[in-house]
């Protein structure tokens, strides 16, 4: 799903359109998360260009909080989609391969990838890269299920998919009733097993109401991450909220580098190369020295 670029232009802030449903989507960072990408930007400068697609902001939206605060240029490159809920799958992608997710983002980003798939085939958007060019001529009965395909890319069974959407449908639930909740959710904020959230998706308004409203007063009761448990599919010890901050860092930042390395991987474009890892480096050496 990854988008080769070589190039890129700078674009004025105020032109730049901002998309609640695309924004979103994108985990809310906290304020020490912010304070260090603010730092590395005014340190190093934005080595990554902001993405764009039809004018909209699809990655990049705290890197242009900082640019625009520091009156800082934005570097930016414009995507080739052929409609919105491609937008929203090159979102959640880019999501998935350039950061280290808890299990109940990863899922929350997979079900809404199966969700969004099923409305292209329904809407008959047009054919993506998981709907494969050779499938035209196969029966509808013959071809593989989106589940089954989903499940391929994402290296997990059609079964797992099925459970992601339902994840995915809880936490959109819970998400018309309190957006900052499901904003604490994605985030790793507020603690939710994925079991509570499927049995969740086929509850009643009044039982989202209700968990809603125990998480906004507090009494809400779930396992926390680092706490023993039997279900050791719900539990993984790379879950940011039980990381070390130089760990969280060290990852934000390794993420970063090869989501950059990506873009120069067909290029001959050596020097921007060397310039990526002479940063990359640097900001190694200050992580070694605040440890």
């Amino acid at each position: 799903m990854q988008q080769e670029y070589s190039y890129y232009t700078i674009t004025n802030a105020s032109e730049i359109i901002i998309d609640e449903e695309f924004k979103q989507i994108l985990p809310v960072l906290g304020e020490k998360e912010l304070a260090s990408i603010e730092k590395s930007i005014l340190k190093y400068g934005c080595i990554e260009p902001l993405k764009l697609w039809n004018g909209i902001l699809l990655d990049g939206h705290n890197r242009l909080g900082v640019l625009t605060k520091h009156g800082l240029p934005v570097k930016t490159v414009s995507l080739e989609l052929e409609s919105r809920e491609e937008a929203i799958i090159w979102i959640i992608d880019f999501q998935i391969t350039r950061r280290n997710l808890n299990p109940v983002q990863l899922s929350y980003y997979r079900g809404l990838h199966y969700h969004t798939e099923k409305l292209i085939i329904t809407n008959k958007v047009g054919v993506n890269q998981f709907t494969e060019v050779e499938e035209q001529n196969v029966p509808q009965a013959k071809r593989p299920s989106t589940a089954d395909r989903l499940g391929d890319y994402y290296n997990v069974s059609s079964m797992t998919i099925k459970r992601d959407a339902q994840v995915t449908n809880a936490i959109n639930f819970i998400g018309e009733k309190s957006p900052d909740i499901k904003a604490s959710i994605l985030s790793g904020t507020t603690h939710i097993t994925k079991k509570q959230l499927k049995e969740l998706s086929s509850g009643t308004q009044d039982d989202v109401s209700v968990v809603v409203n125990e998480i906004n007063n507090g009494t809400f009761v779930s396992r926390r991450p680092g706490t023993p448990s039997t279900d050791h599919k719900t539990y993984d010890p790379t879950d940011s909220a039980v990381m070390q901050p130089w760990e969280r860092e060290f990852s934000k930042m390794t993420d970063e580098f090869r989501s950059i390395m990506r873009g120069y991987a067909s290029t001959e474009d050596t020097t921007s190369v060397k310039i990526a890892l002479k940063q990359y480096i640097g900001m190694l050496e200050d992580l070694y020295k605040s440890i």
